[in-house]
């Protein structure tokens, strides 16, 4: 097994979750297997219990495991499905030990950080490397490991020292260290400065790590004296150094790696030149180009309680644009913070309460994502509401299905008490309520996660025929909350259809509205398995042969559509 090692130095947010899994992309189209493994250096055991505003969104495995967003990363560029056990934290090392220590296993030795944790640290790399993620029999050829945070922090000591004797262990052949820094430009002189990475990689060294390759972020491309100057003071060789410098969309770092030849440093140091051959990237440049020439606008806004912070949605961003790419469309994304929808903002401020409005009525679509906690619900139920009576393309993922079932139930129903028991524990009207076999007492770990499979009860819908016409489908959840089943007949003789159930019939996984356009709620989050190749069924809708007329709200007159493209394509269809 061959590894590759990914830091940061300087500061954070450096884009190593990016650059790590664009490493295993250039090597994967030499022809290699790649498996990843992120190492977060926090006390937690997992990210499941860590809100949005901490660490960004919380991506959900197969497995279930609730892990870092960058692990999203290295699935949607290699293709791949990881583990839980692909996320390395302190919390997770930490417990492995002291589990250890309480059953007797050290045989009554002193358990120290060095060597108990470090060892522990080795094993656990050395053990999920060997597991197969891309679907064939048998080992990885390369592994790639990105420690997070910063060359430096106090909390990634142990794990700095456990890879400083893991490179000797596996010895040069199989071990490079690639380090990923800032070389700033300073306005009032313009220059390129070399000096934070110089210290970067000097603290690197003395920690007793050197690095074989530097990636140098960048606004424009390092000039030959600042690459002649970082080659002399951090004893890289200038061919080893390479630049990632901004471009114009992310599809394009792989490929600035490969012009850079990285590939080729990397392999050298891995012995790999004679095996690998000549990356084949095809694929990603074609779709580097299409993303940088589309022009044809679509909007859709994201209506959301974590809009300040675009990472809290970074896989549902991800699938809209692998979507929009498909379909030849510019995404614009507009953010409408959910409470700003509300009565008592317009009261409060009414500026921020128009430009929200503004730019929900200006949208093409309307999405509601997944989310916790009863901060700015009723906005997202007016913005459902909104989609639903003007025949808006609407998506609704987890808590996004949840409000229109309770939108519905208010409008419809007439049941003005309609709510879920997440929200107001005594309503009488409980659309949604908590899950029989949920923990009320644990946070983490204790919802309903990972892969399911959800079973299309009726066929001829909108969903179905997105699938492909499968009679089910394997989507990731993370709820615990569901919609109460003993209101599910009243709901269905009202118009809301339940097309997609689990294999007990009583939890509901997808609903629509069968004469809107497009108006789809999903309890699962379909964003976790779309891939920039392959997006997600939800979010791209192809070619469907539509059995109802669309209402058109606006003439009040039936009109008779052979082919609806749906979400994204419906967006264009022009109902005026």
């Amino acid at each position: 097994m061959k590894y590759v090692l990914v830091t940061g130095g300087v500061v954070s947010g450096l884009g190593k979750g990016v650059t790590a899994s664009s490493i295993g992309v250039v090597l994967k189209a030499c022809g290699l297997r790649v498996t990843s493994i992120k190492i977060d250096p926090y006390l937690n055991t997992d990210a499941g219990t860590m809100s949005p505003f901490e660490h960004g969104e919380v991506f959900v495995l197969d497995d279930g495991g609730e892990v870092d967003l960058d692990l999203g990363n290295y699935e949607r560029f290699l293709d791949v499905k990881l583990t839980r056990d692909n996320n390395i934290t302190t919390g997770k090392i930490y417990q492995f030990v002291i589990d250890k220590e309480r059953r007797g296993d050290y045989l009554g030795k002193t358990v120290q950080v060095v060597p108990h944790i470090t060892d522990a640290i080795q094993e656990w790399i050395e053990r999920v490397a060997m597991i197969p993620v891309d679907g064939k029999e048998g080992p990885a050829d390369v592994c790639v490991i990105e420690l997070g945070g910063t060359i430096g922090d106090i909390e990634s000591m142990p794990f700095i020292e456990a890879l400083c004797q893991f490179s000797y262990r596996v010895g040069p052949g199989n071990f490079c260290l690639v380090h990923v820094s800032l070389v700033p430009v300073l306005n009032v002189v313009g220059e390129q400065k070399t000096k934070p990475t110089q210290h970067s990689v000097r603290g690197l060294r003395g920690l007793g790590l050197t690095p074989n390759i530097l990636a140098c972020r960048s606004v424009k491309p390092l000039v030959e004296n600042v690459k002649e100057k970082l080659s002399k003071f951090c004893h890289v060789p200038a061919a080893n150094i390479v630049t990632l410098y901004d471009v114009t969309n992310i599809w394009r770092i792989p490929l600035l790696l490969m012009d850079q030849k990285a590939h080729e440093a990397i392999l050298r140091r891995l012995d790999l030149l004679g095996i690998a051959g000549e990356p084949k990237l095809d694929e990603w440049v074609s779709r580097a180009e299409i993303c940088d020439t589309l022009h044809e606008p679509v909007r859709i806004a994201m209506v959301g309680k974590y809009t300040g912070l675009p990472d809290s949605y970074l896989s549902v961003l991800k699938a809209l644009l692998h979507a929009s790419i498909a379909c030849h469309q510019k995404l614009v994304v507009d953010w409408v913070p959910a409470s700003d929808l509300e009565d008592t903002t317009e009261k409060e401020a009414p500026n921020l309460y128009e430009k929200a409005w503004s730019l929900l009525k200006g949208a093409d679509g309307i999405l509601v994502p997944g989310g916790f906690g009863d901060r700015g619900v009723q906005g997202k139920i007016l913005a459902a509401k909104y989609a639903r009576e003007n025949n808006i393309p609407f998506l609704g993922i987890c808590l996004g299905m949840q409000i229109a079932v309770i939108e519905f139930a208010r409008s419809i129903l007439n049941m003005q008490d309609a709510n879920s028991t997440e929200f107001e524990r005594d309503t009488t009207s409980p659309c949604v309520i908590f899950m029989p076999e949920g923990s009320k007492t644990h946070m983490g770990g204790t919802m309903r996660l990972g892969l399911r499979r959800t079973f299309f009860h009726v066929t001829d819908c909108k969903s179905a025929k997105l699938y492909g016409n499968v009679n089910y489908v394997d989507e990731r959840h993370r709820h615990r909350y569901e919609v109460n089943p003993d209101m599910i007949m009243e709901l269905e003789r009202a118009g809301l259809a339940f097309v997609g159930k689990d294999e007990t019939g009583r939890r509901m996984e997808i609903l629509e509205l069968p004469l809107h356009p497009y108006f789809v709620g999903v309890q699962f989050h379909p964003e976790f398995k779309s891939r920039p190749g392959k997006p997600s069924a939800p979010f791209l809708v192809e070619r469907i042969q539509c059995l109802a007329p669309i209402f058109d709200a606006r003439t009040q007159i039936f009109v008779e559509h052979e082919q609806i493209n749906g979400w994204m394509n419906l967006i264009n269809y022009n109902l005026q």
